[in-house]
C-alpha cells in the first residue's frame, strides 16, 4: 500500500495532494515522507524561544502517542531570524534532524542538505536521499518566503 502523494507546489508554498479522476493520487511515497518530515511544525523544546512571542510550542498532536519518535522540523522557529550564516546552519541543522527518523528507519542511507538563501527573503534548500547502495532515490527542492529581520 502506498501513500497518498503530497507535492510541494512553490507558487503558493505549500504541500497539497494530487487528484486523478476524483481520487487521490499514490505513491511517492519517499518525496511525501520527506515533505511531511520538513514541512510539519515540531514541537519546541522548553528552552527554544517561540519567535511571535505566544509561547506555543506546536508540534504535531500525534506526538503524545509516540514521543521518542516526534514528526516534523523546527524551521518555523526561525522565521524571525536574521538573513545569516547561523541561521542557515541552524536551518540545516533542523532539516537534518526532521528526516534523521528515515535513516534510523533504514529507509535511507544519508542525506546531502544544502541551504541557502537564494534571495532577499527566500531561504532555498535541496535534500538528496541515497540508498544503502549510494544511489541517489529522490531530490527534493524547496523555497521558503522569509519574514526574517534583514
Amino acid at each position: 500500500m502506498s501513500d497518498i502523494r503530497t507535492v510541494w507546489d512553490a507558487g503558493v508554498a505549500h504541500g497539497d495532494w494530487l487528484l486523478s479522476e476524483g481520487a487521490l493520487v499514490t505513491g511517492a511515497d519517499l518525496a511525501t515522507a520527506m515533505l511531511v518530515s520538513v514541512f510539519t511544525d515540531a514541537m519546541a523544546a522548553p528552552d527554544d524561544v517561540i519567535p511571535d512571542g505566544t509561547g506555543d510550542p506546536r508540534g504535531w498532536w500525534g506526538d503524545q502517542f509516540d514521543p521518542d519518535a516526534p514528526l516534523g522540523s523546527k524551521l518555523w522557529l526561525l522565521q524571525r531570524e536574521k538573513q545569516t550564516q547561523t541561521t542557515l546552519n541552524r536551518a540545516y541543522d533542523y532539516l537534518a534532524e526532521a528526516l534523521k527518523w528515515l535513516i534510523d528507519d533504514g529507509v535511507v542511507a544519508r542525506f546531502d542538505i544544502s541551504v541557502e538563501w537564494v534571495r532577499e527573503s527566500f531561504l532555498g534548500a535541496q535534500i538528496i536521499a541515497y540508498s544503502p547502495g549510494g544511489d541517489s532515490l529522490h531530490t527534493g527542492k524547496y523555497l521558503w518566503a522569509w519574514n526574517g529581520i534583514n
